[in-house]
């Protein structure tokens, strides 16, 4: 019988030990949260006044542009009858982008040249007969602008580059017409040179001025961040449904990889920054009629409604001027969420 007992004793030692054992990781685990931002003695959830830097952002969403965009119009209408590129070629300024039928211009070319070719004749004869020559003089100002007028119009035949880019657009098409409505027949950009168009709601933009700040975040480039600068914000506001929003644009001189005209991202601009702050999450900083308190409590448990004098108030936290000082503990609303420190 004591043989059989022993196997019995040592199982409930170890199921013993491993109750013990439990207990104090727990208790250790929740010895620990309490250090950060959790309960403490009185079962209020608080968090550490600390020493740092207060951050305040205005955030939209906002598109990848090119800054410097270039559109090749014809000036003479006609059929085309050449398209000599295509999306994504690059071109040089002055480079041939399409052709429209010549016939009719260069036939107007040789009408005009004939024009100016008997006023000239009209004006010698006025010359050696010794006639009033005013009227053969006009004749020959007006044919020399109809040449000028032909030979433009030939030139306007060919669409050639007005700056050197990539083609992003080709608006036409072979045997159509030369005009495209509104768009370019050929729009160029330079993708070496990008920025970003966001738009802002009134009130954030309010905050706005060139020059702050921006961090730019992608949403198809994993991880791809980098950081701009406000270079330009609209005077006016545009927008739909009553929704007042300024276009604001955003320099990228570092572009990331991959990093293309029409991608989406997401702008932060800093809109305010202090360093070397007393800052305490925004959420336990209560605002009441007189201003704004926190209720600070000790390690023993004990509360106590303070009034603060806030600076900035930033993104999550705020920066406190006077009332608390670094190292002491403040209590959360009951539907904070927890955030460590």
């Amino acid at each position: 019988m004591n043989a059989l007992r022993r196997p019995t004793t040592v199982v409930n030692a170890l199921l013993v030990l491993l109750i013990v054992s439990a207990g104090l990781w727990s208790w250790t685990l929740l010895r620990d949260a309490s250090k950060t931002t959790g309960a403490n003695a009185s079962g209020a959830r608080t968090v550490n006044v600390a020493q740092g830097t207060v951050t305040r952002t205005a955030s939209a969403d906002g598109t990848v542009a090119s800054a410097a965009t270039a559109s090749a119009t014809f000036t003479t209408p006609g059929t085309v009858t050449a398209i000599k590129v295509k999306v994504g070629d690059k071109v040089g300024a002055g480079a041939l982008l399409a052709r429209v039928d010549p016939t009719g211009a260069e036939r107007d070319l040789e009408l005009a040249r004939a024009g100016l070719a008997a006023a000239e004749d009209a004006m010698a004869r006025a010359e050696e007969a010794g006639t009033d020559t005013g009227p053969a003089a006009d004749a020959v100002t007006g044919a020399e602008l109809a040449v000028d007028e032909a030979e433009a119009a030939v030139a306007g035949t060919r669409l050639t580059a007005p700056a050197a880019g990539t083609v992003v657009a080709v608006n036409g098409s072979l045997g159509g017409p030369s005009a495209t409505g509104e768009d370019g027949f050929v729009d160029l950009a330079d993708l070496n040179r990008l920025q970003i168009t966001a738009a802002y709601p009134e009130a954030a933009a309010t905050e706005l001025a060139e020059g702050q700040s921006a961090t730019v975040t992608w949403n198809a480039l994993h991880g791809a961040e980098t950081t701009g600068e406000v270079t330009a914000i609209a005077p006016a506001a545009t927008g739909e449904s009553g929704v007042a929003a300024y276009g604001v644009t955003v320099s990228l001189p570092d572009p990331p990889a991959g990093a293309k005209p029409g991608q989406t991202v997401k702008v932060a601009v800093v809109t305010g920054n202090v360093e070397n702050a007393v800052t305490v999450d925004s959420a336990a900083v209560t605002s009441t009629g007189d201003g704004k308190t926190v209720t600070v409590v000790d390690s023993a448990g004990k509360r106590e409604t303070r009034q603060v004098r806030v600076g900035l108030e930033g993104d999550g936290t705020c920066q406190i001027i006077a009332g608390l000082a670094p190292g002491e503990r403040v209590v959360l609303p009951a539907t904070t969420a927890l955030r460590y420190e």
